[in-house]
């Protein structure tokens, strides 16, 4: 189910575990609140299971979709929103890219899941998504090797809605404990970089806006030199 844009999940998503899981859950999220950066906890899917202030103030601009709002589903998001170029920077080469690589690696192991079948549909339903994902990805992967689509430790740029940050980076930390992980989820925070920006007398161009085409999907397929 689709949420409004910019609003919080406030509790976790209701899921099927025992009672004092949901428990650890409603407790790791007032944890997860906490924590100054962007932070969310997602399962195999990607489906969005907790996030806190900060993610929601980092995409609280993107404008309403049936199916891929960032604290729903963020693989969704990242492929399919057309508003998602406006806050992940190099939005194609630096997110998308990982993110099938990311999906890829799922369909391999959960392969029968309703849902990755679902979004493997979507990706064929584009024929330069598609493209990208069945030629340019494996191009992509042998250009820059296995590691470069891992989550911890990667530095992707982002735009924040907030003036005091702007154009900047974030280093993504995957730490998840060990409670979480058995219950099939993962935890990852967008840790927000200081980055030194020369002075500029004008007025800074507005960020680009993705064309609203369909859903939104990429615009080039990447090759190995990308």
């Amino acid at each position: 189910m689709a949420h409004q844009a910019g609003g919080q999940r406030s509790a976790p998503r209701p899921v099927p575990v025992r009672p004092e899981a949901q428990e650890y859950l409603r407790d790791y999220a007032r944890f997860l609140e906490a924590v100054s950066f962007p932070s969310l906890v997602v399962d195999h899917r990607w489906d969005v299971v907790l996030t806190n202030s900060a993610f929601t103030s980092l995409f609280r601009g993107i404008g309403p979709h049936p199916t891929a709002m960032p604290d729903d589903n963020f693989l969704r998001f990242v492929l399919f929103h057309p508003d998602a170029c406006t806050v992940l920077g190099e939005h194609e080469s630096r997110w998308c890219l990982p993110m099938l690589a990311h999906f890829a690696e799922a369909v391999e192991r959960y392969g029968h899941d309703h849902e990755l079948q679902a979004i493997r549909r979507d990706i064929a339903e584009d024929p330069i998504m598609e493209a990208a994902y069945r030629q340019g990805l494996p191009h992509w992967i042998r250009a820059v090797g296995e590691t470069a689509a891992a989550s911890d430790g990667a530095i992707r740029p982002l735009l924040h809605p907030d003036p005091r940050w702007g154009a900047t980076e974030c280093r993504i930390i995957e730490e998840t404990p060990a409670t979480l992980r058995d219950l099939g989820y993962t935890r990852l925070t967008l840790v927000l970089r200081e980055t030194r920006r020369p002075r500029r007398t004008a007025a800074a161009p507005r960020r680009p806006r993705r064309s609203r085409r369909g859903s939104g999907h990429l615009t080039v397929v990447p090759t190995p030199e990308s």
